[in-house]
């Protein structure tokens, strides 16, 4: 039976998909992508979970991935063209290598997902959703992140777009085009689009939101916005309470100052709030659960590649041979 998602209806799935996150550098990011493998298992994911490393991710790390059952792929650096911009966080820079996940054309479909994003139900369907668009949650304007923009200056946000109306007649422009939050998105991979996203690179100004502001420019008109409860931006708790509804929230993208699990102190703002304590809880529960460790070739288990399998071609590091 077909299954929707904000009306969108979906289409047969494609014959192999894949979840895909990004990790850099030798911090302790590799803890959130552990807790995302741990978490599509206990929601019982029938998709794997691809890691899109940089050289610098460090050995050990990547072991610690492949040991939860994730397929690990080394990819090149993306920089954008050197320029005065400021970004809105120093390390956004090294964002732009998001774009290399349109190269793994071995996957027809692909769901991508910020490490410090936590899965709370299965959200495979996503993966069956119609063809030729981009899928992904509208940002929220709201957070002093956003302080260089008009639409924080005014008050604006397409949250709430009837809180603080566009003044279009004062401004003398229309609003802005809807705006997605690319910590979480559906997309294709194709190497026609990779190659044009990459010559696209070269031409354009780095912004202050460095990849997510390049790709809603880019893929802009095939744009359809799907439900906060694919990716609940937790600053939305507090900023617009009345678009959540807890107990219907599929996937948490814990993207606050403050709100990484593994590094929650709740003295950061709004972070003694009982319903974030809540939810850094549950991303415990998941990450601590020794049950939801990948077990390898276990028999009946369909959604885990075998570990016998487990191979070191070149610069990709999987528990599967590439299909590539």
């Amino acid at each position: 039976m077909a299954s929707t998602v904000n009306g969108v209806v979906a289409k047969e799935a494609p014959a192999k998909g894949a979840y895909v996150t990004f990790l850099a550098g030798s911090g302790d990011y590799w803890k959130g992508v552990v807790g995302l493998a741990k978490g599509l298992r206990a929601v019982k994911s029938a998709y794997p979970l691809v890691v899109a490393v940089l050289p610098d991710v460090p050995k050990a790390h990547r072991r610690t991935l492949l040991d939860q059952g994730c397929v690990v792929r080394e990819i090149k650096p993306v920089y954008p063209p050197k320029s005065q911009t400021q970004f809105a966080m120093a390390y956004y820079v090294i964002n732009y290598s998001k774009l290399r996940i349109w190269e793994f054309v071995e996957y027809e479909r692909m769901v991508y997902l910020d490490a410090d994003i936590q899965v709370y139900d299965n959200i495979d369907h996503l993966f069956d959703l119609e063809a030729g668009s981009f899928y992904a949650v509208k940002d929220c304007f709201c957070e002093k992140t956003w302080s260089h923009t008009p639409q924080y200056k005014i008050g604006y946000c397409q949250q709430c777009p009837d809180r603080v109306a566009w003044p279009e007649h004062d401004l003398g422009v229309p609003p802005p085009p809807l705006y997605f939050n690319a910590g979480m998105f559906v997309h294709e991979p194709s190497l026609a689009t990779a190659n044009a996203l990459l010559d696209k690179l070269v031409s354009t100004d780095p912004t202050p939101f460095a990849e997510q502001d390049f790709l809603n420019m880019f893929f802009n008109d095939v744009y359809k916005p799907i439900p906060n409860m694919y990716n609940l931006v937790i600053a939305i708790l507090w900023r617009h309470p009345k678009n959540v509804d807890l107990s219907k929230v599929k996937a948490v993208h814990y993207c606050a100052a403050g709100s990484k699990p593994w590094r929650f102190t709740g003295e950061e703002s709004n972070m003694d709030r009982e319903d974030i304590k809540v939810l850094v809880k549950k991303w415990w529960d998941i990450y601590e659960d020794e049950s939801l460790d990948y077990k390898g070739d276990v028999a009946g288990d369909t959604t885990s590649p075998p570990r016998a399998a487990m191979s070191e071609v070149g610069t990709e590091y999987s528990p599967t041979p590439s299909a590539a």
